[in-house]
Formats: structure tokens, C-alpha cells, sequence
């Protein structure tokens, strides 16, 4: 590279930093950037808005502190730690990770991008992250922010999803990076910057872009046009129905299998379909429930989107008699049991999925749901 080309990139990096100094955002994990800080809050933010991940880093962090509470945190803690977050696979690799670390590193986390992505659920733009805001290594985390700011500044014009794409923004960030003296100041700007000024939706906010005068697509007019649009793949449907089922003052829930969607965690029954009021009682006896219903309630349907699908539940509310000590122990060979709310509350995750069938259960219980006045 030529020396103009590096003193303008060294001029372009020195806007940006100025930039970040005084406007960047006030955030708690930014207070206090040790290693497990910094590696909490972008495991947590890889599929949570930064507003809503606020209050379950602080939570999180109040009761697993460190790297070794975390390691030693039995399964329910940290699952219930995670709950409304989704994609819990990202808390269980955390403690896998955290157990490696303890075992493997003696306690240390590993400062450098090439060993951090050896850890369970740390792929190369967490690794890059960590390894330049908590070690101030000169790493470039490039995600759908920084590819948005590449593809204006430079008019790039190809599938930005592409492995090219990534690669091309990736050669023009390190270009950049490789003057700077604080990494992690550059990385968080390059965020902030595409989080809050270089928007995805509509018109960006280009008067208070540091880089207005070099963007290529600013200079055109042609802000919206970049990235190129790229058909997305239309999400697969499933239908379900969702039952509450209540023997006394218990409620049902159930362990998901092991892999797959949701894998482990738990949840209340249900099956594919939309059943009839006749069909879900029948499906009762699918589930080793030998009762007859005392009284069945369709419940509000409800929908909620994962990455790949969008779940379309129905609901409802069955009561059944009190089931024996037998009974239950019977249906927890299958996963099933009878909790209390105050143990669905404090000791069960229930997936965010759920959330709307999880809030009518609340209000029930808090006497907000009026019971039917005669039996099925």
C-alpha cells in the first residue's frame, strides 16, 4: 500500500476513534471489559437486541460473577438465568467453555482469537471481539453491522451474506485496524456505528457519520441501495397445540429430547396440529393421562419465529383429577411432571416460545382467568 493510502487510512481510523469518544454508548459491559465480561455480553447479544440484553447481563453476572462460579453452576441456574433469551444452546456452551477454561487453561481465559475459538460456542467473530476489546489484540469481529458500513463505503455490490463479501470486508477493516493502538475502541466503534448511525432500515443517518465524506454510496445518493438486496428463504410453518393440563394445584410440563430445536429444555405438552376440543381430549391418553377432563378451555393462539421457522400454536386449558404418587412417578419416565407455579417459577426455564401460554397461566393463578361453570 501506498503511504498516502496509509496516512488516509490512518486518518480515516483517528476520525473514527474521535468519533466513538464522544458518542459512543454507555453500556455495562463496557464499564469493566474483563475477559468474562466482555465474552458474557457477546454470547448474550449474539441473538438479543442490546436494550433487552442490559438486565439479563447484570442478572447473570450477579450471581455467577466469574469464570469459576459459572464452571461450577449446576444446569438449572444458569438455563434459568437464560430464560426469555432463546437459543439456549448459547448458555450450555458458555458452561462448557467456562469448564474448559478451569481445566485446561487453569482459570485464564486465552488472549488470542486462534485459541479462543477452540472453546464451545466461540466462532471466529466472537473470538475476534474478545480477543481485541479484552486483550487489545488487533482483531476485526465483522458482523451484519460491519458488513452493512463496508458495502456503503465501498458501493460493494454482490451478496453481502456471500463468504466474499466477508472476506472483502474483512481485507478492508484489517487495512485499517492494523495502526490502531486500541483495537477494542475501533471494533466497538465499527458497532456502534453500524447499530446506530449507518442504519439497516430506511435512511441512514449520515450527517453524524464520522465517515459521510468517504462513503462511496453517500457521495451517489445511493445510501438505500447498499447491500444489495438478497431474497430470503421463506421460513417453514408448523402447527401445534399446546395444553395446560392442571391436576389439583400442578401444572405439566415436559423435557424436550436431547438435540434438535429447544433441545433439553422444558416446556408444556404438546402435539403437531391443531386439534378439535374432542381431539386434544383424546390425545390425553397419548400421554399416559388415564383421566377423563374435569373441563377443557380453548386458549388464544399464538405465534413465534425461530431463524428457520415460525411455530402457529393453539391452546388449552384441561383440568383432570389429582393424579397418585404412582401416576406420577409413571409419566416422569417420559419427561412429564406435575410442578407447582412456585417451581415453575423459580427452577424451570420455559422457553420464550411459550411465553404468551406461560402469561395465561400466571393469570390464572393470580385469579385473573374465570373458570368454566359447568364440567366437560
Amino acid at each position: 500500500m501506498a503511504e498516502s493510502e496509509l496516512a488516509a487510512d490512518k486518518t480515516q481510523t483517528e476520525e473514527l476513534l474521535s468519533w466513538y469518544a464522544a458518542k459512543r454508548r454507555i453500556l455495562p459491559w463496557r464499564e469493566d471489559p474483563t475477559p468474562y465480561h466482555v465474552w458474557l455480553s457477546e454470547i448474550m447479544l449474539q441473538q438479543t437486541r442490546v436494550e433487552a440484553g442490559k438486565a439479563y447481563y447484570l442478572r447473570f453476572l450477579e450471581q455467577l460473577p466469574d469464570i469459576a462460579a459459572l464452571a461450577a453452576a449446576p444446569e438449572e441456574v444458569y438455563l434459568k438465568l437464560w430464560e426469555g433469551l432463546g437459543y439456549y444452546s448459547r448458555v450450555r456452551n458458555l458452561h462448557k467453555a467456562a469448564v474448559m477454561i478451569m481445566e485446561e487453561y487453569g482459570g485464564e481465559m486465552p488472549s488470542s482469537a486462534s485459541e479462543l475459538v477452540k472453546l464451545p460456542g466461540i466462532g471466529p467473530y466472537s473470538a475476534a471481539a474478545i480477543a481485541s476489546i479484552a486483550f487489545q489484540q488487533q482483531e476485526v469481529s465483522v458482523d451484519g453491522n460491519l458488513l452493512r458500513v463496508f458495502a456503503r463505503m465501498t458501493e460493494y455490490g454482490e451478496d453481502i451474506k456471500a463468504p466474499a463479501a466477508r472476506k472483502a470486508a474483512l481485507a478492508y477493516y484489517e487495512e485499517r485496524i492494523a495502526s490502531v493502538k486500541r483495537p477494542g475502541d475501533f471494533n466497538q466503534a465499527l458497532m456502534d456505528l453500524g447499530a446506530g448511525i449507518c442504519l439497516p432500515n430506511g435512511v441512514p443517518l449520515c450527517a453524524e457519520c464520522p465517515w459521510a465524506e468517504r462513503c462511496r454510496a453517500h457521495q451517489t445518493g445511493r445510501e438505500t441501495e447498499f447491500p444489495a438486496a438478497v431474497m430470503k428463504k421463506a421460513r417453514k410453518q408448523e402447527d401445534l397445540t399446546v395444553f395446560l393440563i392442571h391436576a389439583g394445584n400442578l401444572v405439566a410440563i415436559h423435557r424436550r429430547p436431547g438435540d434438535g430445536l429447544l433441545a433439553g429444555l422444558w416446556e408444556f405438552p404438546n402435539v403437531p396440529g391443531h386439534l378439535s376440543e374432542e381431539e386434544a381430549k383424546m390425545s390425553l391418553a397419548g400421554m399416559k393421562l388415564r383421566r377423563e377432563p374435569e373441563f377443557i378451555r380453548k386458549l388464544p393462539a399464538a405465534k413465534h419465529i425461530f431463524s428457520h421457522i415460525e411455530w402457529h400454536m393453539t391452546g388449552y386449558e384441561i383440568r383432570i383429577p389429582e393424579l397418585s404418587g404412582e401416576e406420577l412417578e409413571e409419566l416422569q419416565e417420559d419427561e412429564t411432571y406435575f410442578v407447582s407455579h412456585k417451581e415453575l417459577t423459580e427452577h424451570y426455564s420455559i422457553p420464550s416460545a411459550f411465553e404468551k401460554y406461560k402469561r395465561y397461566e400466571e393469570k390464572m393463578l393470580k385469579g385473573g382467568v374465570t373458570e368454566p361453570s359447568a364440567p366437560v
